[in-house]
């Protein structure tokens, strides 16, 4: 598989820690001193998934100089779709790509990775030769905005990855790792709600519903610690690589303190650690590809550079993957 487009597209608005202090009882720095985050991006009604991920989308392929006709395989990876029976189909039919199968991907925070991760199985199967892996959220609409624990943390926004087969012998998915840990789902959730309606006599339906998004930030934050750098530590040891050969570490952007604590542990200086939490808050599916695609467009990542890659959060879950960037530069 090789990695060689990528693209992203954020909402208008932009929303300030200090206009969230107006409010909630918060303020800037006590959200900076624990998160990192300084802002976000907030979808309104005019700006749905379907509409951001399709932007992204076409991005991605300008980006990788492809029409949408030349894709087999779309996969959204997304816990907040227009449609529950999925939106990737949407996103097909809106950039034209009448050939491509599409299906959406659940798996929070940790969705981008996975999905990418099982794109390249389609590709190393030979069933698909060109992919189009989407991270897209809009969470603004799960959270509880008088809650300040949470509504300070999330942001709305979409990117995408462009991969295709590579040549016989190689690959920009040198390894990865993948885990879940139900018995801690507790910690995160966005979950239905338990409202009925009376159906027929003594029989009660129950009405269809979400609850706004519950965490216990203590727990999400020691597990993230813990687990990252050991996933990461189990795939460079399996792929036979030397920390220092890589050129960035490209983490779900959740937390600064736990990138920091991520660098810290493989001894990666501050500046080869690629974080744009400041402004865009936690886009859960869309914060990897949003990254990759800002270092991408900015000249940071380089095509030949090395990025070990690591998602993690509601499930819980958890991966990692070794990957070389193939696309050009800029």
């Amino acid at each position: 598989m090789a990695l060689v487009g990528c693209g992203s597209a954020l909402p208008a608005a932009r929303v300030s820690n200090t206009d969230l202090s107006q409010r909630v009882d918060t303020s800037d720095d006590w959200i900076r001193s624990r998160t990192g985050i300084a802002a976000r991006r907030v979808a309104s009604a005019a700006e749905p998934l379907t509409l951001l991920a399709s932007q992204a989308a076409e991005a991605a392929l300008a980006h990788a100089g492809w029409e949408a006709a030349d894709l087999d395989l779309i996969l959204l990876a997304t816990s907040s779709p227009d449609d529950l029976f999925g939106t990737a189909p949407r996103i097909q039919a809106a950039i034209g790509a009448s050939g491509a199968v599409a299906f959406d991907l659940t798996a929070a925070c940790s969705g981008f990775l996975f999905a990418l991760i099982t794109a390249g199985q389609y590709i190393a199967s030979g069933a698909v030769r060109r992919a189009l892996v989407i991270g897209a959220d809009q969470l603004s609409r799960w959270v509880d905005w008088d809650d300040r624990r949470t509504c300070v943390l999330f942001g709305d926004g979409a990117a995408a990855v462009a991969v295709e087969a590579a040549a016989p012998g190689t690959t920009d998915l040198l390894g990865f790792r993948m885990r879940s840990d139900g018995s801690r789902n507790a910690c995160l959730t966005l979950a239905q709600t338990t409202e009925t309606e009376p159906l027929l006599g003594d029989l009660e339906a129950q009405k269809g519903g979400f609850a706004p998004i519950q965490m216990n930030g203590q727990e999400v934050y020691k597990f993230a610690v813990r687990e990252v750098p050991q996933i990461l530590a189990e795939l460079l040891e399996h792929t036979g690589t030397d920390p220092g050969a890589l050129d960035w570490l490209l983490l779900h952007q959740a937390n600064q303190r736990i990138l920091d604590a991520v660098a810290e542990r493989f001894s990666m200086p501050g500046e080869r650690v690629l974080s744009n939490l400041a402004h865009y808050g936690n886009t859960s599916a869309a914060t990897i590809p949003l990254m990759l695609d800002e270092a991408v467009k900015d000249g940071r990542v380089q095509p030949g550079h090395l990025l070990a890659s690591s998602g993690f959060g509601a499930g819980l879950s958890w991966g990692a993957a070794l990957l070389r960037w193939s696309g050009p530069q800029g």
